[in-house]
């Protein structure tokens, strides 16, 4: 990936807390809230923000005269729980989540009621396809929006973390089916990479540590009500700029 990505930046930012350097996160954090800069001309030497013009979201990344503004929900949760997010902008993903996701069931496009890894899909008549995609990465597919349940854990505490209390139980229990289904070996728990979005068919490798771990730290959120870990992250920082 080109330039300044989403995920790698809330990671960074949440190990810069973690080890005290909240002077180097603010810093991080504010330039991932400057809007995203758009047009032919740019400063070679100006940090693009990941702030998607007329979206709450943040952008996958962004570079120069390079940017992708689809929605990556493994790096918009951890936006929410470590604060990079401020909590309006928090509650605003969320329900932008939850909007867009209903559209696509509406058209068909996900079947089940947890979200996909990345959307809009990936198509074949976009620029950012590619031809390997054809048997790799169809759209609803693996990283071209595949529902994990992994990511869906994080999706899970984000919730909490905006304080959506109810929508976390909702999404908790989409989550519990999502991770039972088996596609290698019969199990009463499948705990899959990866599940097909346009039919919820599991279609990754059975038996993931990462799907389960991730479940039942969802679960364990949805119990305490708060978000054990990002708590503490959350509370040391100032909060977000919007």
């Amino acid at each position: 990936m080109l330039g300044f990505g989403l995920y790698v930046n809330t990671l960074v930012y949440a190990y810069l807390m973690l080890y005290g350097e909240h002077e180097s996160a603010g810093q991080l954090r504010d330039s991932m809230n400057r809007l995203e800069v758009h047009g032919e001309a740019k400063n070679p030497h100006e940090h693009e923000g990941l702030v998607v013009p007329s979206k709450p979201y943040y952008a996958l990344y962004s570079y120069k005269l390079f940017h992708s503004d689809r929605f990556d929900l493994l790096g918009n949760s951890p936006a929410i729980l470590t604060g990079i997010a401020s909590p309006v902008r928090a509650g605003d993903i969320v329900a932008w989540i939850e909007a867009e996701c209903e559209a696509m069931r509406n058209r068909g496009d996900l079947a089940v009621d947890s979200p996909p890894c990345l959307f809009p899909y990936i198509l074949r008549h976009d620029p950012d396809w590619h031809p390997r995609y054809e048997q790799y990465n169809r759209p609803g597919e693996y990283h071209n929006g595949g529902v994990w349940p992994f990511v869906c854990g994080f999706h899970v505490a984000a919730c909490v973390a905006a304080g959506r209390m109810e929508l976390a139980r909702r999404k908790l229990l989409a989550l519990t089916e999502l991770v039972k289904p088996w596609h290698e070996n019969e199990a009463e728990w499948g705990f899959n990479e990866w599940i097909q979005a346009q039919t919820g068919r599991p279609g990754g490798r059975d038996w993931q540590t990462w799907s389960a771990a991730m479940y039942l730290y969802a679960a364990e959120c949805v119990r305490q009500q708060r978000t054990p870990f990002f708590d503490e992250i959350r509370a040391a920082g100032p909060g977000a700029t919007e």
